[in-house]
């Protein structure tokens, strides 16, 4: 399956990664736009990392402004086989509490302002999203959180509101009425791109906040969050540092073929496809289109 590379995008209160050597910041172009920032390479352990901030350092774009269709494929050029995605969440269950990390499985998608796939008119494709997460990824990933002792729960359900605003009391409820787990404004179309750019595709969902459904915690206070967010922020780079320690340096298969997501997924014909499209398409789909 040839070299692991473990890539990290980051979320809200993780914009570098501490503990990695032969360090540097590199820009990545892209045909699909400029990525939130560039994207630094380095190792833990002899592993390749490939980390990149998903609001920029500083924390400059808003969830809805991020270019997520860039920050994949420039993932992806930088040879990025499986990729861990770390961010923020609201909670919508007691026991998750502020400082509880979940490992997501599943996702209910209600971002709406949003490109959502790399293909389109003239190259059209659909990948499967039944399980959207790689379960031989989330493996390592909980082996990692147990032997750092970061409290966490494998499973549950994300539901991914456009932002920037945070919920209406009336919506937090209609979610939990959902059975949804945790709320977050990132993790989609994140994930969908993620799968169609074949990567196999992990979550750590780090808990800040009870949103507002809860009645002692009816309002969510951004004070509050900054606080958990830098405690998560510092188990987060613990939890990937030991992840990279022990992750295989080679490749191997996801479970449920994510990294062949696309063998079955094209549905235009060969003579019909744009080329311009194709061109775009050189690092998400080139091991298809090139066969």
């Amino acid at each position: 399956m040839g070299k692991a590379v473990l890539g990290i995008i980051g979320g809200s209160g993780l914009y570098d990664l501490p503990g990695l050597t032969n360090t540097r910041w590199e820009a990545v172009s892209s045909p699909w736009g400029p990525p939130s920032d560039e994207i630094l390479f380095g190792e833990i352990n002899g592993l390749p990392i490939r980390f990149l901030p998903r609001h920029g350092r500083g924390h400059k774009i808003s969830p809805t402004d991020i270019n997520y269709r860039a920050n994949i494929d420039a993932m992806k050029r930088a040879g990025v086989t499986d990729l861990v995605s770390v961010s923020a969440c609201g909670s919508f269950r007691e026991e998750l509490a502020p400082g509880h990390f979940v490992l997501v499985d599943q996702f209910i998608d209600r971002s709406f302002a949003r490109e959502k796939s790399f293909f389109g008119t003239g190259l059209v494709a659909h990948v499967s999203m039944a399980d959207p997460v790689s379960p031989g990824l989330t493996d390592k990933v909980e082996a990692a959180a147990k032997a750092v002792g970061v409290p966490h729960t494998r499973g549950g359900t994300y539901l991914v509101m456009e932002g920037p605003q945070f919920s209406t009391r009336a919506e937090s409820n209609l979610y939990r009425s959902w059975n949804c787990d945790v709320i977050g404004m990132t993790n989609m179309p994140e994930a969908k791109l993620a799968r169609e750019a074949e990567l196999c595709y992990a979550v750590v969902a780090m808990v800040t906040d009870y949103d507002c459904w809860h009645e002692d915690h009816t309002d969510v206070d951004v004070e509050a969050i900054i606080k958990v967010l830098m405690g998560n922020a510092a188990k987060a780079a613990e939890l990937v540092a030991k992840l990279a320690a022990d992750f295989p340096k080679e490749h191997e298969a996801c479970p449920l073929g994510s990294d062949k997501a696309l063998e079955v997924a094209l549905i235009t014909a060969p003579d019909a496809r744009d080329p311009a499209l194709i061109a775009k398409l050189d690092a998400v789909a080139g091991r298809v289109l090139n066969k």
